[in-house]
């Protein structure tokens, strides 16, 4: 009788062990780029983004037990890194812009010739780009970077936010409306 009362329990899965030194070293490794690259885009500033990304490794590497088994991973650590660049942009109202061409350029491998008047016509583009971004709110800012910048889809944005997908959507929809507007301001 009592076998029968054990069988009908579940037991929760254990928890993920906190990973050694050097899988942690890996995990940095394969991602602080991309989180570096998510919360420059966010704070446009290079120092806070970098101190977003350390805190980012830092919470990850302390609550590491609470990643749930069936999250990926660089969900958990962009909603981690989202959270910071929130709490950064309320704690400072006040945004120190990095240009967008100083990101792409420590981001992307750039033509290495290209002649001067598509430089003019890309540095004219950025400021318009910048300027249209910086008329986004933190949210919208924020869910454009993940789905155009860092490619994630609905879902992992939804998980990334915290959010319903179908609040992504509408998010994501209005973030590219208000964007739209804004550049056509800016170049009207």
């Amino acid at each position: 009788m009592a076998e029968a009362i054990l069988e009908d329990v579940v037991l929760a899965a254990p928890a993920p062990a906190r990973p050694s030194q050097v899988e942690f070293e890996q995990l940095v490794k394969e991602n602080q780029a991309r989180i570096v690259r998510l919360a420059l885009g966010m704070l446009r500033d290079r120092d806070a983004a970098e101190d977003v990304a350390q805190e980012t490794f830092v919470r990850a590497y302390r609550f590491y037990e609470t990643l749930r088994s069936d999250s990926a991973l660089f969900t958990w650590l962009y909603r981690i890194a989202v959270n910071l660049c929130l709490d950064v942009q309320r704690k400072s109202r006040v945004r120190a812009a990095e240009p967008l061409e100083e990101i792409e350029e420590s981001h992307e491998a750039r033509d290495p010739s290209p002649t001067p008047e598509r430089v003019v016509e890309i540095r004219e583009l950025a400021k318009h780009a910048e300027a249209a971004l910086d008329t986004l709110s933190p949210a919208h800012r924020a869910i454009l970077l993940l789905r155009e910048v860092e490619g994630l889809s609905y879902e992992e944005i939804s998980r990334v936010l915290g959010v319903p997908k179908g609040t992504v959507m509408s998010r994501l929809h209005h973030a590219r409306m208000n964007l739209q507007r804004a550049c056509e301001e800016l170049t009207g």
